[in-house]
C-alpha cells in the first residue's frame, strides 16, 4: 500500500495504491494526507477501507504526482549522517547528530521543476531516506518507542546550495537549504510496517543519467530510531513533521562532480519507495 497526492499544485487530492496496483480514491476518508490524518490512525483506517472495498478505484492517468504529506509543520534535517560522506566534506563522522531545519516550503512534487537559485554557482543534489512523523515524539526513551512514532519513509531530495550554506552562511546552514523547490519529496508514502527492514535501503542518485550516489542505509552514522530518539530530547516532533536523515557519499561538493546547472536532470530512487526525477529551470 502506498499513499498519494495527486493533481495540479495547490489542489491535490489524496489517494492509495493497493498491492495489486490499483489507484483508489482516498476522500471518502479524509480530504488531504497531513498531520491530523496520521495523527488519527489514518493509515490503519486506510488498510480496512481499501480491505472492506469501501473506496472507489480511480482513473489518475495524466494527473501530476505531488509530495505526499500536505503542509508539514516542520522538515528537520540531519547533516553527515554517512561517514563516506563526512569524509568527502572534508570532516570526522559526528559524534551527535547535526541538526538543521528546511523552510517547510520547499517541499513539492516528486516530479516538479528545481529552480536554481539566482546567483548560484554551487547547487547540488542529495538523496536521501525521508522519515514522515505518525506519532508524536516527545522524550522518546527506546528505539522501540521511536520506530512507533513513524508514520513511513519516503524518498527526499535534500537540494543544497553550497556557496550560500558555506561561504555566506553566517555560520548556519540554512540559506543554503531553504531556496524554493529544494526538497522533492514522493513519489508515495510508505508505511512504516510495509518496510521490513528500513536500515536496509539502497539508495541511487543519478544526473544527466550518470550514477553520482549508490549507497546503502545500513551505513548511516545514526539509525533512523536513534535520530527519532535523539530529537525528540530536544524538540517535539507532531504528526506530519519530515526528518530528512542525510546523504550518502556522491554529491557535487566532494569535488568529484560538476554542480548543477539550468538544463540538468537529476533523478532520485529508494529501494521500495520509489523513484523521483526532476529537471532544473532558473528562478
Amino acid at each position: 500500500m502506498e499513499l498519494l497526492r495527486l493533481g495540479a499544485v495547490g489542489d491535490e487530492r489524496p489517494y492509495v495504491r493497493a498491492t495489486d496496483g490499483t489507484v483508489h480514491d482516498l476522500t471518502p476518508l479524509t480530504a488531504d494526507i497531513d498531520g491530523a490524518f496520521l495523527a488519527a490512525d489514518g493509515i490503519a483506517r486506510t488498510r480496512a477501507a481499501l480491505e472492506a472495498g469501501e473506496l472507489p478505484a480511480a482513473d489518475v492517468d495524466g494527473l501530476r504526482i505531488g509530495a505526499p504529506i500536505a503542509r508539514p509543520g516542520a522538515v528537520v534535517c540531519i547533516g553527515m549522517n554517512y561517514a563516506a560522506h563526512a569524509a568527502e566534506s572534508g570532516s570526522e563522522p559526528p559524534k551527535q547528530p547535526i541538526v538543521f531545519f528546511k523552510h517547510p516550503n520547499t517541499v513539492v512534487g516528486p516530479d516538479d521543476e528545481v529552480l536554481v537559485p539566482r546567483g548560484s554557482a554551487k547547487t547540488d543534489w542529495e538523496v536521501e531516506l525521508a522519515v514522515v512523523i505518525g506519532k508524536q515524539a516527545r522524550y522518546v526513551e527506546t528505539d522501540e518507542e521511536a520506530l512507533a512514532c513513524v508514520a513511513g519513509y519516503a524518498v527526499s531530495n535534500d537540494v543544497s546550495e553550497r556557496a550560500f550554506q558555506i561561504e555566506v552562511s553566517g555560520g548556519q546552514w540554512s540559506k543554503g537549504k531553504c531556496c524554493e523547490t529544494f526538497n522533492p519529496l514522493g513519489p508515495a508514502l510508505v508505511p512504516a510496517d510495509e518496510v521490513s527492514d528500513v536500515q536496509d535501503l539502497r539508495l541511487k542518485s543519478w544526473v544527466n543519467g550518470e550514477v553520482r550516489q549508490d549507497s546503502n542505509t545500513r551505513d548511516m552514522v545514526f539509525s533512523v530510531a536513534a535520530l527519532i530518539r535523539d530529537l525528540s530530547q530536544y524538540m517535539v516532533l507532531s504528526p506530519g513533521d519530515i526528518v530528512n536523515t542525510g546523504t550518502p557519499e556522491g554529491v557535487a561538493l566532494s569535488g568529484r562532480f560538476p554542480f548543477l546547472s539550468p538544463g540538468d536532470v537529476m533523478e532520485m530512487e529508494i529501494e521500495g519507495l520509489g523513484h523521483q526525477k526532476q529537471a532544473l529551470g532558473k528562478a
